[in-house]
């Protein structure tokens, strides 16, 4: 017989799930509504999931330089589209790309900095792989998670051009502990245990993928952009 104490966990753990659970936000504008051609991809990522891109080619001649444009946690690529035009005039090529469980990219069971970090991933080694981008001008852009998760992926490997981090956070913990705060969610004993609990199912302590921690492992150039009216973060 499974005790009480162990269902009241059960029950505490889908809870945090839930409550952690990102929007998923449909686009309903894609790059043609700014007047820019592009083509829909597919991109297999990891646990065998699919996610959903929008490739803008290059006005210049190729192999192009590429930006690849990640959007924040409970966000799509049509947020991120303002950013299309002035890179696109600039002659990059331009990658958005929707994560797990965001937009029109498969479901999976959670969402999780690392996995956005994957999924960013599949996106650069597909893109290297096109005729028309210069692998070794391939550079990534990332809104809020979006952004944390393209520091992550740069502190990690060395073929990375650029970074821009818009409204990147600086470390996880201080996020969730806000988060939790906001909605009165007392830290002993229930934000003491989330915080550990979405440590153990991410598979990562908090420390080793905050970004105030992977920006120094990396050697590309990085821009940080951050709003001076941003109240979450």
């Amino acid at each position: 017989l499974v005790s009480s104490a162990t269902l009241a966990m059960l029950a505490l753990n889908t809870m945090i799930r839930l409550g952690l659970r990102a929007p998923r936000i449909r686009a309903r504008m894609d790059p043609s509504d700014c007047g820019l051609p592009f083509r829909d991809i597919c991109l297999a990522t990891a646990n065998n999931k699919h996610v959903h891109g929008w490739l803008v080619p290059s006005t210049i001649s190729q192999p192009a330089p590429a930006m690849i444009v990640l959007h924040g946690w409970g966000g799509n690529s049509e947020m991120m589209l303002p950013l299309a035009g002035p890179f696109h005039r600039a002659g990059y090529a331009l990658l958005f790309i929707d994560a797990r469980n965001h937009g029109t990219s498969d479901s999976d069971s959670f969402s999780s900095l690392p996995r956005f970090a994957e999924d960013l991933e599949s996106a650069l080694n597909w893109l290297q792989r096109q005729p028309e981008t210069d692998p070794c001008r391939i550079g990534l852009i990332g809104h809020s998670l979006g952004a944390a998760a393209a520091l992550l992926l740069a502190s990690r490997r060395g073929d990375v051009a650029a970074v821009v981090s818009l409204a990147s956070f600086a470390h996880p913990e201080a996020v969730m502990r806000r988060y939790l705060a906001a909605r009165s969610v007392p830290f002993v004993p229930f934000g003491w245990y989330t915080l550990r609990y979405v440590q153990r199912v991410i598979g990562y302590r908090f420390a080793e993928i905050a970004p105030q921690n992977t920006i120094r492992k990396i050697t590309c150039p990085v821009l940080l952009a951050h709003g001076r009216e941003d109240t979450r973060v």
